[in-house]
């Protein structure tokens, strides 16, 4: 964020992927840390908020609206434009967090690593973590963007491929002995025994998935320790370390993408149109009952699946 022309923001380093909240708490005002709040769905738009946060709009614009997906990954021109609005520059600090603990923070925090912003990093246990250390809190309508942006923001969006993949990418990781390809669901819904959320969507899951839902690397909205994460996807992956993620909408996938990054491993994807795509009517096979229905086809209403 720009605080004024001539004075270029502090590089603040991040000491990795996650900070807890007394880091953060310690460097808050600090020049060049930006706070965003990425929270979705029924945790959007809360009226508390840590001092200074700007939204980082998932449910909005900063998802691609064109097709039929929910959560798409904008085009990298559209997601710089958003964040030049928001003032954010290169040389900024970013930590991005959320009201329910880790959810939507984790698809942020991938976002902008995807487009090569590797000074991010998601706050644990987000929201009611601060609350729950007494913190500072602002209440009230949020204050207009524009009021806090002094400057427009520089920041250059710079893409790095495979952080999202299509369908036809998680295909060939399914047939790939190397890979393993992870998904972020309930137990329930991973086996069909639970109805989809979405209307229309086929229940199961991607024939050769592994399911690890993303409850079970968290303990009361924080990640587990990077030893318990390794053995999560080590006792199901082995010795692969070539990691693909899914979900539902390619939100909780990212908690996956953060897991496995804490745990060490650095070949990480998320399948951005996840189960609301793979889940669809179509010929991608889909395994429920132990059987598999379908064909490897990457279409969706017939059109080919270029996410």
């Amino acid at each position: 964020m720009s605080f004024a022309a001539g004075s270029p923001a502090a590089q603040l380093p991040v000491p990795g992927p996650l900070v807890g909240a007394d880091w953060l708490a310690r460097r808050l005002g600090t020049p060049g840390l930006v706070l965003l709040d990425a929270s979705i769905a029924a945790h959007r738009g809360a009226e508390r908020r840590i001092p200074g946060a700007l939204p980082f709009d998932i449910d909005g614009a900063l998802s691609d609206h064109s097709g039929p997906l929910p959560h798409m990954m904008p085009a990298a021109e559209r997601f710089a434009a958003e964040m030049r609005a928001l003032g954010i520059d290169d040389a900024d600090t970013l930590v991005v967090y959320d009201g329910a603990g880790i959810y939507s923070s984790a698809r942020a925090w991938w976002m902008l690593r995807a487009m090569g912003f590797d000074r991010v990093a998601v706050l644990d246990g987000g929201l009611p973590a601060w609350c729950a250390a007494g913190l500072p809190l602002e209440e009230g309508v949020p204050e207009a963007v524009g009021a806090r942006v002094r400057l427009q923001g520089d920041f250059t969006a710079r893409v790095r491929p495979g952080h999202f993949v299509g369908c036809g990418e998680v295909s060939a990781a399914l047939a790939d002995p190397a890979s393993a390809v992870f998904d972020a669901r309930s137990r329930e819904r991973f086996r069909g025994t639970a109805a989809e959320p979405r209307p229309g969507l086929r229940g199961g899951h991607m024939p050769g998935a592994l399911n690890v839902p993303f409850t079970d690397i968290q303990s009361n909205g924080r990640m587990l320790p990077s030893s318990a994460l390794r053995a999560a996807f080590a006792a199901l992956a082995g010795e692969r370390e070539r990691l693909y993620f899914s979900c539902g909408s390619g939100v909780t996938a990212c908690i996956l993408a953060l897991g496995a990054e804490l745990a060490g491993y650095r070949e990480l994807s998320v399948y951005d149109g996840s189960w609301s795509e793979w889940g669809l009517p179509s010929d991608l096979p889909v395994a429920t009952g132990g059987e598999v229905s379908g064909t490897v086809n990457c279409a969706v209403s017939g059109e080919p699946a270029t996410r």
